[in-house]
């Protein structure tokens, strides 16, 4: 089980897409404050990195941005 030990977004969309990010690689870090977390890219592109929020004004535009991010990253390094 990967999520053991991993605090889980109070919102669904916005966990899938921290999820997704983890399918590919990418690490979190819980925050203190009004972000919720960070997430990385594995492969230390420092463009690819994104806030997550605890409470985003939109959690659907919020867990898009995330995916999109993942996917940028993996398009650069295709």
């Amino acid at each position: 089980n990967m999520e053991s030990g991993i605090k889980k977004h109070p919102n669904k969309e916005i966990q899938a897409a921290i999820d997704f990010a983890l399918v590919y690689g990418w690490t979190f870090k819980l925050s203190k404050g009004h972000a919720f977390g960070r997430l990385k890219c594995g492969k230390g592109h420092r463009q690819h990195q994104i806030s997550v929020w605890s409470t985003p004004r939109n959690r659907y535009n919020h867990a898009k941005q995330i995916v999109r991010q993942v996917i940028a990253c993996e398009e650069l390094t295709r």
